[in-house]
């Protein structure tokens, strides 16, 4: 949190209040209590008690909870919503990009922007709490919620994750919630809140650097995996939850189990025989607080009586929650937030955002299309379809499903956008397919806009995906509109990568979009006309077949073929791929000096100029290799990246300094070191274009 506080006076208050709460009263902060699952009787009466927390309040409810609890004289409770790309909860308010289409853009000032825009909306419902940013690794595309990381790569996602939190934390009012620690989206096969066959090595190596980044940026609470590691539940592992979490990495806020994750280990995980035993161990491992398991109270009421948890332990909880309350300034009175739900710069950032998110992955030249006379048709359910342009985490599917609804903030899809861009004389929308299989009557035009992607039910919370094939109904539509038309722009929209080896077959461009949020389709259209060149890059790699499946770029080194006998080597679009209107060339790569030393760095510089038609901007990527070491390293790892604005005919110098630790590894000890010895380094535009520099560390 940015705000700056009086430590040595919020610890004393703190201590104070402590010593005069009942141990009800201290037990009750470290419950929270959903306001759509309970039941309206008993949350009026967790209301009355004054619990610590409570979720998914919304409307009129919530400022009448907050006047009853203080004119109870109740500490305040904390309240809580799913933010994940925007107040989207909230029927009105912005709807930006998924996490994994914003991540397209590599921009950490317009993630950080968006973190700041969406505290405002969120405050402005009197919220104070976020669940967001999601820091896992979506490195198994079978996963349901891929649509909600920033990606496949660690430094990426810390960097991305650390700049929203910066954002959301910034005024001081509102706090995020980085979850779900620790190597949730690993979980094996792809299955949601299942087991992550990974050592603590690997957990050091790939899945805690983006924790670690959101701390030191300031976030105030973490939220707890349902999964487990090696058959441990990491809610109840006080390796994770203490011993790293707070003892190594100096985590001072508060830390918050999953929804009902308490009953979790009980009915799905079998590891406790009931609530009270698996609330002692939730308690005991080093979680504060307790997300929607009513059970959870009385259990741990009844085991500090009994001595299953200490008093030092709960006055401990206790104090872990009242301190970033003290810091939200919620014992004060002076909380309050003009409404910026919907805000026309938010509406601006949000098309901005759109803009930079978008990734150009084929292009034979149809792209940019100018206004013409030619008929263009548009074609697909996912052009007209607002559910999909949004994605998951909005009104439409949370706190409870409500289908019908109307949106109220803005909700442009590819066909809104098209005709504001395009204008209506010369466009016409046919739905093409449905994703019950059938496909409808075709017309021809002469260029065709193509929507394919998947439905939002694809993705997220318990929608796995044993494969990422598109719909075998969409590609015999593209197929028989490559007859029909004489260009083929496809536009994707899908909450992850989907399989393209025959999409790109039967078209002349193809732009991955994601799920754009509420600007997304005006931005697509808008990039179709040429008003502006793409910059976005992938954040997550995209194979030629799902069995490739993880298929991540910075793997290990090893596997005697490099590739499956029965399908294409690599993959079929690579992290950090992404095509441009312009042409960019670089020259003068160079490090400064060819020796690394402790405590020193070396720069990495280079020119880099736009030789095209268009301005533009560049993701210039930095990777390195430790050559030989004593654990096996991966082949490339992402260290660094410039995204630069270039005008046409433009030069502009760029660098990167390389100090010892951005080399480092996690040996077998589990200790993050930087071993002697040589190193490559790799600078370009993607990883196919990479200049090789060598440097030694001496």
């Amino acid at each position: 949190m940015n705000k700056k506080i009086d430590t040595e006076k919020c610890e004393s208050f703190i201590d104070d209040l402590i010593s005069k709460m009942t141990l009800e009263q201290k037990v009750l902060q470290l419950q929270q209590v959903s306001a759509n699952c309970v039941g309206e009787k008993k949350f009026w009466e967790f209301v009355d008690k004054g619990a610590g927390s409570f979720l998914h309040v919304l409307g009129k409810d919530l400022p009448k909870a907050k006047k009853k609890m203080k004119n109870a004289d109740k500490i305040p409770a904390i309240y809580g919503i799913d933010a994940i790309h925007g107040h989207a909860l909230h029927n009105g308010a912005t709807v930006f990009p998924s996490q994994l289409s914003m991540a397209c853009s590599w921009n950490p000032k317009l993630v950080e922007e968006m973190g700041v825009a969406t505290a405002s909306e969120v405050a402005s419902d009197g919220i104070e709490w976020m669940f967001s940013p999601v820091l896992c690794l979506g490195r198994d595309l079978r996963w349901g919620r891929v649509d909600e990381t920033f990606g496949e790569d660690p430094y990426l996602v810390g960097e991305l994750g650390a700049a929203i939190v910066r954002g959301y934390e910034k005024a001081g009012n509102v706090i995020a919630c980085a979850k779900h620690y620790l190597g949730y989206g690993e979980a094996t096969g792809g299955m949601d809140s299942y087991d992550t066959e990974v050592t603590e090595r690997k957990i050091r190596e790939v899945f805690l650097p983006p924790f670690k980044k959101a701390i030191d940026a300031g976030c105030s609470s973490i939220m707890t995996a349902y999964g487990s590691i090696d058959g441990t539940p990491i809610t109840a592992s006080h390796r994770l939850m203490t011993e790293i979490l707070r003892d190594e990495l100096g985590f001072d806020g508060f830390v918050v189990t999953d929804w009902c994750n308490v009953e979790h280990m009980v009915n799905d995980q079998k590891v406790f025989p009931s609530n009270y035993e698996s609330s002692v161990a939730c308690i005991n491992a080093g979680n504060d607080m307790c997300m929607n398991s009513p059970d959870f109270y009385p259990s741990i009421v009844k085991a500090v009586k009994n001595g299953d948890v200490t008093e030092e332990t709960l006055n401990d909880r206790v104090r872990n929650v009242l301190r970033v309350k003290y810091r939200l300034g919620m014992f004060e009175n002076n909380r309050k937030q003009r409404n910026t739900i919907g805000a026309e710069k938010h509406k601006k950032l949000n098309h901005a955002i759109a803009k930079e998110s978008l990734v150009l992955l084929e292009n034979n030249g149809v792209l940019p299309l100018k206004k013409s006379t030619d008929k263009i048709g548009v074609y697909g359910l996912n052009a007209t379809d607002v559910h999909n342009t949004y994605g998951d985490w909005t009104f439409y599917t949370h706190p409870d499903l409500n289908l019908n609804a109307t949106p109220l903030s803005e909700a442009y899809t590819v066909w809104e956008g098209m005709k504001v861009v395009f204008g209506e004389g010369n466009l016409f929308y046919n739905q093409g397919y449905d994703f019950n299989g059938n496909i409808f009557e075709l017309q021809a035009c002469d260029t065709a806009v193509v929507v394919l992607g998947d439905h939002f039910t694809h993705n997220g919370e318990c929608h796995d995906r044993q494969g990422i094939e598109v719909e075998k109904n969409q590609i015999e539509m593209l197929k028989r509109l490559r007859k029909l038309c004489k260009n083929i722009i496809v536009v994707m929209i899908c909450g992850k990568p989907l399989l393209l080896d025959e999409v790109k077959e039967n078209s002349d461009a193809i732009i991955m979009a994601f799920n754009p949020g509420g600007r997304g389709g005006l931005a697509i259209a808008e990039m179709i006309n040429g008003d502006f060149s793409p910059s976005g890059k992938l954040p997550i790699s995209i194979p030629h077949r799902s069995g490739q499946i993880p298929c991540y770029y910075n793997r290990l080194p090893g596997w005697h073929a490099w590739k499956y006998v029965d399908s294409p080597a690599g993959n079929a679009y690579d992290f950090g791929d992404g095509l441009s209107y312009t042409k960019f060339d670089y020259a003068e790569i160079k490090v400064s000096s060819k020796k690394l030393r402790e405590g020193k760095s070396v720069t990495v510089s280079g020119r880099i100029t736009n030789n095209g038609d268009y301005d533009g901007a560049e993701i210039v990527q930095l990777y390195y290799r430790d050559v030989v070491s004593s654990v096996i390293t991966p082949v490339k790892n992402l260290c660094g990246f410039r995204k630069i604005f270039l005008k046409k005919g433009e030069t502009k110098n760029f660098s990167f300094k390389i100090k010892p630790e951005d080399l480092s590894l996690v040996n077998a000890n589990c200790e993050r070191v930087t071993e002697k010895g040589k190193f490559q380094l790799f600078v370009g535009a993607n990883l196919k274009n990479l200049t090789v520099l060598e440097i030694e560390y001496v």
